[in-house]
């Protein structure tokens, strides 16, 4: 049985493992002075006063001078996975973790629950599948990638991606993200690593008839059906930018042959 009381701030056992390692100041003034006024969640803790649940509440209270705070005290021995989970959740479903900090903490759950698949811990964590993947994703991912994570020099969605190439593809893949590459061109340069690795049939032309009526032809260096997927995609942005600046489809034919040329002049 949980006991719900109010406990002064020096009773107070801040967990050093916790999944939090990093605390905005300016965020946690604003929360202390949102607690002043009145405090709508309680901290959750061991008989002990270690803090499960509510360490930037607790450093929050702290940090603006509050002597003491609301508190639910566990009376059930919490395992270290389990005390992990309820940090886990609770961070995630509130103030966001930093991208290593996900990483790190999905990893830490796994390790702790060797017979958990990644199924399980979306499960414990009230995630989705997708959401655990990407959050897992630096995993597969070489070291130069892990540090770039690390640095903040990317960021988990882009980690995501990157993980989804060979190895020896991920420094390239990383080179071009930190040049400013469009997570699309991450994942354009993927696609036609594949395709060259499966050996995909290439033409130089591709006629596709639509049951409307309409013939769409795609010409090029030796094409793909990725190669032909990536031109429908640009053609579609830039069709799409036209009908907002209002060109009919005459003029925007003519735009597009003017950029095609000056961009064959740069290269």
């Amino acid at each position: 049985m949980s006991q719900f009381t109010n406990k002064p701030l020096g009773w107070f056992k801040p967990d050093a493992n916790q999944a939090r390692q990093h605390f905005d100041e300016t965020e946690l003034r604003l929360l202390g002075e949102s607690l002043q006024h009145r405090q709508l969640q309680p901290v959750l803790a061991r008989k002990d006063g270690t803090i499960v649940a509510g360490h930037r509440r607790y450093r929050a209270a702290a940090l603006v001078g509050i002597e003491s705070l609301q508190v639910v005290i566990s009376d059930e021995e919490l395992s270290e996975s389990e005390l992990r989970i309820c940090q886990l959740t609770e961070n995630l479903h509130r103030a966001d973790l930093t991208d290593v900090e996900k990483w790190r903490a999905c990893e830490e759950l796994l390790r702790l629950n060797p017979d958990w698949s990644n199924k399980d811990l979306a499960k414990h964590l009230k995630l989705s599948d997708s959401t655990v993947t990407k959050y897992l994703s630096p995993s597969r991912c070489t070291e130069a990638v892990q540090d770039a994570l690390e640095a903040g020099e990317v960021g988990i969605t882009s980690c995501y991606e990157i993980s989804r190439a060979a190895p020896e593809q991920q420094q390239e893949l990383l080179s071009l993200k930190k040049s400013g590459a469009s997570r699309d061109r991450i994942a354009q340069r993927i696609r036609k690593q594949s395709s060259k690795d499966t050996a995909q049939p290439r033409m130089k032309r591709v006629i596709c008839p639509l049951t409307s009526g309409i013939r769409i032809s795609v010409s090029g260096d030796q094409l793909s059906l990725d190669d032909f997927i990536d031109a429908l995609g640009e053609a579609q942005k830039e069709a799409r930018k036209a009908r907002e600046q209002k060109l009919d489809v005459k003029t925007w034919q003519s735009v597009m042959r003017d950029k095609a040329a000056a961009s064959a002049e740069e290269k």
